[in-house]
């Protein structure tokens, strides 16, 4: 196994483990109830999936599927929940970043003081780190559910980058993937922050449920890799069915049609017209990123329908030219064996006429 393989495939478990405890232990700071500790068992399951990587994999990623971070899902996503269900009774002050900054250098100054005076240099770095925490523990508690959403989503795709690739999906499919994955992070932290922080939405505990559930499978395309990788076909399967054939050529670019119909824009655009048509809530963001969720749902459109009528008008050409349509994403043996045993029953019916056309021969000579 190659050092830098093992490297960052414990790294990357390692930030994402040490993200989650940070999570949990948000959730035990705000319900004040230590038995949320026990959310952290659930990273026992990515120290798991840890060893078998290691083991079965060498510390490679999977084909189509990344465990580390649909584990790394589970782990985070319920103290999110948790804390954002407790946002309602969470109170900030106007200007609660220069209060804190101001106390901490107060308190900095003074242990520093203490230190020199009586204490030596480990005393002072001790007292240090202990006001620190200290502070950290009194920073608005909105800003720290905040700075999770924020921090979750960059690990994600940070993640995502330092997680060893497999043999499967090349260098230039990954950078790919890392660009949609920023753009999609962006529109999930525009959808969460903007219609959780509506006052209206805060008073109604059924909305938060329900714009924490689109939320959270919108983050399930994470773990998959298939917007950037096709699926693979056989000669049969291709050459008869039409369906698979359409799948096998075009299964990136239906992916990510589908994700942005069901997965994310598509409920997107169902979440804010219920805000703005049932409930009567209209601010200028939400009109704005509901007229972008219909054009970027109308374009999708488009775009199946432009996919569909050229892949109709290709396969009418070739019928009519009398090619064998074999998917390009098939290996060159099976196309090959797929055009000979074409050419081979045009060769048996030249040498081999029907009966009706021997017939006719005969009668003519």
């Amino acid at each position: 196994m190659e050092l830098m393989v093992l490297l960052n495939a414990l790294v990357t478990r390692l930030l994402f483990v040490l993200h989650s405890l940070i999570g949990v232990w948000r959730v035990t700071a705000v319900k004040k109830e230590p038995k949320y500790w026990l959310l952290a068992l659930l990273n026992l399951l990515l120290c798991l999936e840890t060893g078998l990587t290691l083991k079965f994999k060498q510390g490679r990623g999977y084909k189509w599927f990344s465990p580390a971070i649909f584990l790394y899902l589970i782990c985070t996503v319920p103290s999110l929940w948790l804390l954002e269900i407790h946002h309602g009774t969470q109170y900030c002050g106007n200007e609660p970043g220069a209060v804190q900054v101001n106390i901490s250098n107060q308190d900095f100054n003074q242990s520093g003081d203490s230190s020199h005076g009586s204490e030596g240099m480990d005393h002072h770095i001790i007292q240090t780190a202990k006001v620190f925490v200290n502070q950290l523990s009194t920073i608005c508690e909105t800003v720290w559910t905040l700075a999770l959403h924020q921090t979750f989503l960059l690990l994600l795709v940070v993640g995502r980058w330092l997680l060893p690739i497999g043999v499967e999906i090349t260098r230039d499919q990954l950078s790919q993937l890392l660009l949609m994955f920023v753009g999609t992070a962006a529109d999930i932290l525009e959808f969460a922050s903007e219609t959780l922080d509506i006052e209206d939405v805060r008073k109604n505990y059924a909305l938060i449920n329900a714009i924490l559930a689109v939320w959270t499978w919108s983050m399930l395309q994470f773990p998959l890799d298939l917007a950037v990788q096709h699926i693979g076909c056989k000669p049969s399967a291709s050459g008869k069915r039409i369906p698979s054939l359409l799948l096998c050529r075009y299964s990136a670019e239906l992916w990510n049609i589908g994700v942005s119909l069901f997965i994310q824009d598509g409920p997107f655009f169902i979440v804010r017209s219920i805000l703005m048509g049932h409930f009567r809530i209209f601010n200028q963001m939400l009109v704005f990123f509901t007229a972008k969720n219909i054009l970027v749902v109308t374009l999708q459109l488009y775009r199946l329908a432009v996919i569909t009528l050229d892949f109709r008008a290709t396969i009418l050409q070739k019928s009519r030219k009398g090619e064998v349509c074999c998917c390009p994403c098939e290996p060159y043996e099976a196309r090959t064996h797929a055009i000979s045993h074409h050419n081979t029953e045009m060769k048996e019916f030249v040498a081999f006429p029907p009966k009706e056309e021997s017939q006719a021969l005969s009668e003519n000579h």
